[in-house]
């Protein structure tokens, strides 16, 4: 057994998830990303005196959203405190949160990995809002401070500390990351920070139930780095323990560019902060009429979905996984649908050409010009044997997402309708036979695989026009006698 084997970690995650609301949580300054620096402020973001705060009912809808979402439990009645740390990027001197009453309790986010699938469960969402940014790269002498993002809304998701693996840790911020945006309360964008993640880190011999003295690994921007980190820090504490130290509760942030974890400061505990309710907002009350409202509004979740997806259209698990990557790819596949029923075709066309045009020209499927009615026409012309996938995906699908027409209105007048009259499919299978006499005498002793260089021979003289199905059952007739 390795040194690693004798001991198991415990993860907990925070994840902080920026809502994709228009203003801020207390006020109406913008909460869009970027802008000259310090142009989305106020008064009241400033936290100047006799300045009073609302709250944005907007940011309260989404917290419920995201709650629903993962089979929380909503607390009706809600108040916000005020976490007294000092932020250099928060002029008031504290931040607003929620302690004692989170907007949601427990609830659970189911993740797959290679060992299986389970529940990671919440300890809670709750609102609370943004500090603003400091800049060390600008001024040598000087630490700039732009305060654009201080008192944008935020959520925070806190699991238990039941994480196992950096893996599960991993498949848990992608699952979460996909939720955010498939319900549209965040956009997921962790390279603009609207969604960050702090990693608790504990070890502990294997078959103990006193949880290690956790570590908290700060401000991971992408999932890749959040794997990382926590395997760096794993390493770390057991080198730590193995050669007889101990492990000290502090923050530590992770370096992307060496991959290595350094210390920030010694932690400190809940009572530090000194949190008491915030005089200057009203506690709120959620009615049963409003949870209710925003649950019958929360659109079929992924994995819902894709028990639908094979159970109703026939798919794999493999389509229904794809199709449930994003809430647009699915739509698109919904919307084609009810022009067609060639339900697999719909797949193989968005995983594969769609996507790939996509990806080349740096666009997303929102945008995408080919209409589902426009795709199933283009579905329908295969199936009706009229062309082959190969004409259609690279001469009718480029023209589609450029012009406003019909594929076999393009079909025509690129003639490139497929040919299924005999006499002609004749002429075209008798010269590439007559060109490749040797290939027919190696046919005739077993080579029966050859049939594909023939098929092709005759997709080359007709120009991609023939019927390979035609085209195949003429070259066997021929060959065979």
């Amino acid at each position: 057994m390795s040194i690693a084997d004798k001991y198991e970690v415990v993860i907990g995650l925070e994840v902080h998830a920026q809502l994709s609301t228009a203003s801020k949580l207390f006020c109406g300054d913008s909460a869009a990303f970027g802008g000259e620096a310090n142009t989305h402020i106020s008064a009241i973001t400033m936290g100047h005196p006799g300045t009073l705060p609302k709250t944005n009912r907007k940011a309260v809808e989404y917290a419920i959203k995201m709650g629903l979402a993962c089979n929380c439990e909503i607390v009706q009645n809600n108040y916000f405190a005020r976490k007294n740390y000092f932020y250099p990027d928060l002029p008031k001197g504290y931040q607003t949160s929620q302690h004692t009453t989170p907007i949601c309790k427990g609830g659970y986010v189911t993740i797959t990995t290679s060992e299986g699938t389970r529940a990671i469960q919440l300890n809670r969402i709750h609102l609370e809002e943004d500090a603003g940014k400091s800049i060390h790269d600008i001024d040598d002498a000087n630490t700039c401070i732009d305060l654009n993002r201080a008192g944008v809304a935020l959520i925070e998701i806190v699991t238990e500390p039941c994480l196992r693996s950096s893996e599960e840790a991993y498949q848990y911020v992608t699952e979460l990351r996909r939720l955010v945006q498939w319900i549209d309360v965040c956009d997921g964008n962790m390279e603009e920070g609207s969604l960050r993640c702090d990693a608790n880190v504990s070890i502990r011999l294997k078959g103990a139930t006193e949880l290690g003295t956790k570590v908290e690994v700060k401000n991971l921007n992408s999932i890749r780095n959040i794997k990382k980190a926590i395997d760096l820090e794993v390493d770390r504490m057991i080198g730590i323990v193995e050669n007889g130290g101990t492990i000290i509760q502090q923050t530590r942030s992770y370096d992307a560019d060496n991959d290595t974890t350094f210390s920030m400061r010694d932690k400190e505990e809940a009572n530090d902060y000194r949190y008491f309710a915030c005089p200057d907002l009203a506690p709120f009350h959620l009615n049963n009429e409003f949870i209710n409202g925003i649950k019958q509004a929360l659109p079929a979740l992924p994995q819902q979905l894709a028990k639908t997806y094979q159970a109703d259209y026939g798919l794999s698990a493999y389509d229904a996984a794809q199709l449930c990557d994003d809430k647009t790819t699915s739509d698109y596949f919904f919307a084609t649908a009810t022009h067609t029923k060639q339900y697999k075709a719909i797949v193989n066309w968005i995983t594969g050409p769609i996507r790939q045009y996509l990806n080349d020209s740096g666009t997303s499927l929102a945008s995408l010009a080919l209409a589902p009615a426009t795709l199933a026409a283009l579905i329908a012309l295969i199936e009706e044997g009229k062309v082959n996938f190969s004409v259609a995906s690279s001469k009718i699908f480029p023209v589609l997402l450029k012009e406003n027409k019909q594929p076999l209105q393009v079909a025509e007048a690129l003639n490139l309708l497929q040919v299924s009259d005999s006499n002609e499919l004749e002429a075209w299978v008798n010269e590439a036979i007559g060109k490749m006499p040797d290939k027919v005498t190696e046919y005739k002793k077993g080579k029966k695989g050859l049939i594909g260089l023939f098929v092709g021979e005759v997709k080359k003289i007709s120009k991609g026009k023939a019927d390979p199905k035609v085209v195949t059952a003429l070259l066997q007739e021929k060959l065979d006698r």
